[in-house]
């Protein structure tokens, strides 16, 4: 298994780390939203509380849909092995198909209660850039892996190219979580192709409607495909969180590992009203 880490720890990682700065960088020099809390303090509370998940990715997440691809490349196990297609084919096959299946994995983390425990803690950030990429509860991450498990063994998605996937996958979530302002025409260029800042600056929205909407995480042809594309609201316009979760002091590092195991509130800001925007 170290065999198939070992680019992941001395390629990957740099690889991220470096994308993660230059996002960093280039979302001070141009920031798409104005930012209504402490950046510096948010980034802190961020980073410290992925630690855990960092640990559980490389540990995990990783390893153990690693050694199921392998498994299923050594057993011809999927269906990318029964077509026989040329390899770089299947890779590219299998990074879209198991773009595909995340996703039905992140309807799923909205949906069903025991998954929207763990994700909330993500959508509670009150502002959001690059280190809201970082901000997943290690539950989650556990939770995932069973599903990465039946994907890689219902496609066949050999080690390399799931390994490519999990580059394009983290590399992805950094983009769209960052606060960067691209050039409108630049990013709708781009979003023919890609999640972008700004489609998923939408997703990130208090507005229950707006927030169930933009799934996708490296394409947006998922969106379009099922018509849950959103493009139509003004970044200024969006106010980043969940409605029911307004106060820093209840989001603290500490507080959000037990936010999934204390009772969920419904989707309504501390006055009781739903967040809603007019036609």
């Amino acid at each position: 298994m170290y065999h198939w880490m070992h680019p992941f720890d001395h390629k990957a990682s740099p690889l991220l780390a470096g994308v993660f700065l230059s996002l960093l960088w280039l979302q001070w020099r141009q920031p798409l939203r104005h930012q209504h809390f402490s950046s510096v303090q948010r980034m802190i509370t961020n980073i410290v509380f992925a630690l855990p998940a960092f640990a559980a990715l490389r540990l995990v997440l990783i390893p153990i849909p690693l050694y199921a691809a392998w498994g299923a490349t050594q057993h011809h196990v999927g269906l990318l092995h029964w077509l026989t297609l040329p390899p770089l084919l299947a890779a590219v096959a299998g990074i879209m198909t198991f773009d595909y299946a995340y996703y039905w994995w992140h309807i799923a983390t909205h949906n069903v209660p025991l998954l929207w425990r763990f994700h909330n803690v993500h959508h509670t950030d009150l502002d959001m850039d690059v280190s809201t990429a970082t901000r997943f509860h290690f539950c989650e991450l556990l939770l995932s892996v069973a599903f990465r498990v039946a994907v890689v063994l219902l496609t066949g998605i050999t080690p390399w190219a799931l390994l490519a996937f999990e580059v394009c996958f983290e590399c992805a979530g950094q983009f769209h979580h960052s606060n960067w302002c691209l050039p409108v025409r630049v990013e709708r260029a781009l979003n023919l192709v890609i999640v972008t800042p700004r489609m998923h600056g939408i997703h990130h929205s208090i507005v229950l409607d707006e927030t169930n909407s933009n799934w996708g995480t490296i394409f947006s042809w998922w969106d379009k495909l099922h018509h849950t594309l959103r493009r139509d609201i003004a970044q200024a316009d969006i106010t980043i969180g969940v409605p029911a979760y307004r106060d820093e002091k209840e989001l603290t590092v500490g507080q959000l590992f037990l936010l999934p195991f204390r009772p969920q509130r419904d989707w309504k800001l501390p006055d009781g009203e739903t967040p809603k925007r007019a036609s």
